[in-house]
């Protein structure tokens, strides 16, 4: 009985660090979701539940190497009609979780383009946002 007891002790809190982890997983996950809701719908406001404002994205437009500012690339973004989610597939693949900071590995098939993406993300006021991107286009 007494060793029962002392494996319990053990356990709990590796199963509240578990259950603790995957709730933030779960509202990274929710974070990330909000990002391509925002670029799906042209919606400005879910983008910005997503971001820190001073986030930046960084990749290659083909041979150009761009640098561009969450409010220039949510402006852009934000133009224009909803996008046919028929014709679009945003998915999460993996989330790796350290402390308050985390990374977000997306994968999106576009019309004619494939973007892996690498989201940072940062808990700020008991909330997670993506406060850089890094991507990989490629023509499809």
């Amino acid at each position: 009985m007494k060793f029962l007891f002392a494996t319990w002790l053990i356990l709990l809190p590796i199963t509240s660090f578990c259950q603790s982890e995957k709730e933030e997983k779960e509202a990274i996950a929710a974070t990330v979701q909000l990002y391509f809701d925002g670029m799906m719908e042209r919606d400005k406001g879910k983008l910005e539940q997503a971001f820190i404002p001073e986030a930046r994205l960084i990749g290659y437009r083909g041979e150009n190497f761009t640098i561009t500012s969450f409010e220039d690339w949510a402006n852009g973004t934000a133009k224009g009609e909803k996008r046919d989610p028929s014709t679009y597939k945003n998915t999460l693949l993996e989330i790796e979780l350290k402390g308050n900071t985390a990374l977000a590995k997306t994968e999106l098939f576009w019309p004619g383009i494939y973007y892996f993406d690498f989201l940072t993300l940062i808990k700020k006021d008991g909330k997670w946002k993506i406060v850089h991107k890094t991507w990989y286009e490629e023509k499809r």
